[in-house]
């Protein structure tokens, strides 16, 4: 069974930053896409950044210049650098890998991670 663990949120002021990590455990062969999204309260979950197993990357207009996705795929780990960070990223920030191939031979879909809670004060 295939689990995202994430880690590295927590509290700081406007302008800091922070590391977020989500490594994925399991009997894992390959990761496809691998994804950071956030959901701040009252508001719907959305994707902040994005990147493929060959290091392509897409990133929301909001963050754009101020966030940056990596991975590293021998540890099968996601990473979301935060710099400059301002009141309204404050949310819960959740890892997703959209499709896991796993040993024996299986696949696992849009599986997520438990979140991780950052909070940008003003």
């Amino acid at each position: 069974q295939v689990q995202l663990v994430e880690s590295g949120g927590g509290l700081v002021q406007a302008g800091g930053s922070l590391r977020l990590s989500c490594a994925a455990s399991g009997s894992i062969f390959s990761i496809n896409a691998m994804n950071w999204y956030r959901q701040a309260p009252g508001k719907q979950r959305e994707l902040v950044a994005a990147i493929t197993s060959g290091g392509s990357t897409n990133y929301a207009d909001s963050v754009k210049g101020r966030f940056t996705i990596s991975r590293d795929n021998a540890k099968n780990t996601v990473y979301l650098q935060m710099n400059n960070l301002k009141p309204e990223d404050t949310a819960v920030y959740y890892c997703n890998a959209d499709k896991v191939v796993t040993r024996p031979l299986a696949y696992s879909f849009n599986v997520w991670g438990q979140g991780t809670q950052v909070t940008v004060s003003s």
